[in-house]
This record gives C-alpha cells, sequence and structure tokens, in this order.
C-alpha cells in the first residue's frame, strides 16, 4: 500500500520532526518538555483522588481502584490527545503542505509521534504503580494493545485530519465527539454496570475505544481480552480499524490535493 510506503521510506524524518514538535510545544517555558509530562500525571492523580476518596466510587470491583483506573485512562488519554493533535496537524504545519515535495499523508503521523512520547510516559507509570500495588503487567499483551491503539488512531485520523483541513469547524465538531466517547466509553466507569442491559453490553464491548481500554486495564488484572471469550470484539475490533482505514485513507487521497489552496 502506498501509505505505508511513504511511512517507511520516511521513517527518519517522521521520527526527527515529532521529536522536534514536542519540544516546539514548551519552548520558552522554564520547565520545557517537562511540562508535557507533568500536566498529565497531575491530571490523573487528581481523578484518582476525586474518584476513590472523596466519591468514593466502586467502579473497580475487586481490584484496587488505582489498578483499575489508571491503565484505561492512560490509554484513554493517548488516544484522545492523538487523535485530536494529529486532525489539526495539517494547519499546523501549513507551511509543509506549501512544499510541493514534501509528502504530506506523513505529518499527522508526526503530530501522532510528538503524542506517543507522553502516552509512552503514562504507561510507564501505570506499569510501576500497578506493580507498587502487587499486580505485575502482562507486557506482550500491552505490546499487542499499543500496537492495536497506533493502528485505530492511524485509520481515524486519515479521515479527520482531511476534514479539518478542509472544513474549520470539523475541529470543535471533532472536540465534542471526543468529549462524548470519553463518557460514554468505561474508563471512570465499570462495564458491568450494564450487566441488567446485556445487549447493550455486548455492543459496548465491541466499541473499539472499549476494546482498547478495556484490554489495556486487563493487561494489568491477569485478564485475557485477546483471546477466549473476548475473541469476537477482538475480531470486530480489527475488522472495524480496517474499513475506517480504507474509507479515510479514500477521503485523504481525494482532499489533499486542495490541502494548499484552503490553508
Amino acid at each position: 500500500m502506498e501509505f505505508l510506503k511513504t511511512l517507511i521510506k520516511n521513517r527518519r524524518l517522521i521520527f526527527q520532526l515529532g521529536k522536534n514538535d514536542f519540544k516546539n510545544k514548551f519552548a520558552g517555558t522554564t520547565l520545557g518538555s517537562s511540562w508535557g509530562f507533568v500536566s498529565p500525571f497531575i491530571f490523573m492523580v487528581t481523578y484518582v483522588i476525586v474518584f476513590q476518596y472523596i466519591l468514593k466510587t466502586g467502579s473497580s470491583g475487586e481490584y484496587p481502584y488505582v489498578v483499575w483506573f489508571l491503565p484505561g485512562m492512560s490509554m484513554w488519554m493517548f488516544l484522545n490527545d492523538s487523535i485530536l493533535s494529529a486532525s489539526g496537524s495539517i494547519r499546523n504545519y501549513s507551511y509543509l503542505v506549501k512544499k510541493v515535495v514534501f509528502p504530506v499523508d506523513i505529518i499527522p503521523i508526526i503530530s501522532l509521534t510528538s503524542t506517543s512520547i507522553i502516552g509512552i510516559f503514562l504507561f510507564i507509570i501505570s506499569v510501576v504503580v500497578c506493580f507498587f500495588y502487587g499486580y505485575v503487567a502482562n507486557f506482550i499483551e500491552i505490546i499487542y494493545f499499543i500496537i492495536a491503539a497506533f493502528a485505530l488512531i492511524i485509520a481515524i485520523t486519515r479521515f479527520t485530519a482531511a476534514m479539518t483541513t478542509l472544513v474549520s469547524d470539523f475541529t470543535q465538531l471533532l472536540g465534542v465527539v471526543m468529549q462524548l466517547c470519553f463518557w460514554f466509553t468505561p474508563i471512570i466507569w465499570n462495564i458491568t454496570m450494564l450487566n441488567t442491559y446485556p445487549l447493550a453490553q455486548k455492543i459496548m464491548t465491541c466499541m473499539p475505544f472499549t476494546y482498547l481500554v478495556n484490554g489495556f486495564r486487563a493487561c494489568f488484572t491477569g485478564e485475557s481480552v485477546i483471546l477466549s471469550s473476548h475473541l469476537i470484539p477482538t475480531v470486530v475490533f480489527w475488522v472495524s480499524t480496517f474499513i475506517i482505514f480504507l474509507w479515510g485513507n479514500s477521503v485523504f487521497e481525494r482532499s489533499k490535493k486542495d490541502f494548499a489552496d484552503v490553508i
């Protein structure tokens, strides 16, 4: 596929520009790139304090709330930040779009590389904290779900990056949609709450965001979301991701000739 060939050919350029993108976000501040790690860490700690100690929520079931919450939230923050950042990347890199020889296809991947630095940091925090509570992560499944997350983000942002570039209002719409996805994905609530609605629970379990959040969480609680009874959600995830990519890639390829004219 032409898209994959472009990524492989420009992999060094993507990595270098991704690092520069991350550094430039915090240029001019005293702490510099450290803010990229401090801010999401404080955000996650705040959620734990509020839901575990103030609201005394019981969504964790048989596991300590921190062990149940941190992996799911770290996966969501990676998904959310990557999708929003990559979707607006072409407008942010408008000076590159107007260069005839620059491969426009890699621009969203540059932003994804940048957000991955913070994402990997949050994943490491989850591993360390869960280990402190006596839960050892399954690193093979962690790698699998990180790869799955990258696949879904790339698939979605092939479409959203094109739409955000062509229709400026789409940025606001995407932000609203991601907020709705946050509340409808079992990140701060447990999907077992839908036990009395089995059909809704089955549908929710097969949703891509739910699959990644619950799957990454299961890497720390000793469950397997890839095989056994979770085989159907796994198949549904990869089939839907592939379909989303084909659709989004088609939209991107048809639209990219107009990018330079609208930004």
